[in-house]
């Protein structure tokens, strides 16, 4: 299996890509993970894409897709992908098309995970760290035993400024911007799988298990 995954900050994308490719047994391709060994292994695409982030540049799309195709190359990869992280831009699921087209590849699903975007805000904006220790809690998922205090040390717990409803919702607004046309484009190419991330963790995994059956 061949497969993307796609899902706005809060929607347990990175959860259930870690089960997806175990129940699979194909291999993760987080874009995070595959900067950090292009640029260890210091491939000739790691490099390019180091001197960008050592100038604090975005690294272009070209460098990204190249660090991508090099990956696909590997063994592991040869039973199947879930790309996770990429693409992010219409212009780079584009660009990603010409070159497994190149590679002869063919995605066999675009994973969509869907929350409506209230639960989203509930969930990230409720997130609560401990100033002593760095526990992390959620006023709704994982309260502390004693409301504002660490159950570990007993230190004060408060909202990181990147969790407060602002942020959050600037978060989502770039997300949703970036991700409609992307959505539009692998819907009219019938590989989109629209999953109601809006449930148990389980339950979404059998519904992401069941569509790509069909």
């Amino acid at each position: 299996m061949k497969l993307l995954i796609m899902g706005p900050p809060g929607a347990g994308k990175g959860t259930q890509a870690e089960v997806l490719v175990k129940e699979l047994n194909i291999t993760h391709i987080s874009t995070g993970d595959m900067f950090r060994a292009a640029i260890k292994e210091g491939t000739d695409m790691g490099k390019k894409a180091k001197e960008y982030m050592d100038k604090g540049a975005l690294v272009p799309d070209e460098v990204v897709v190249g660090m991508v195709k090099d990956r696909l190359l590997k063994p592991d990869c040869a039973e199947g992908f879930l790309l996770d992280g990429f693409p992010r831009t219409l212009e780079q699921a584009k660009a990603l098309d010409a070159t497994l087209q190149e590679m002869g590849i063919k995605l066999d699903g675009v994973v969509n995970i869907a929350v409506p975007r209230e639960k989203l805000m509930a969930r990230l904006t409720g997130r609560r760290v401990c100033r002593g220790c760095g526990a992390s809690y959620h006023v709704l998922f994982n309260k502390p035993a004693v409301e504002g205090k660490c159950n570990s040390c007993g230190g004060e717990l408060y909202q990181r400024s990147d969790d407060n409803e602002e942020a959050v919702g600037n978060r989502l607004d770039v997300y949703e911007a970036q991700t409609q046309p992307l959505i539009d484009y692998y819907a009219a190419q019938g590989l989109l799988l629209n999953i109601n991330g809006d449930q148990d963790i389980k339950k979404v995994l059998e519904d992401i298990l069941a569509s790509l059956k069909k």
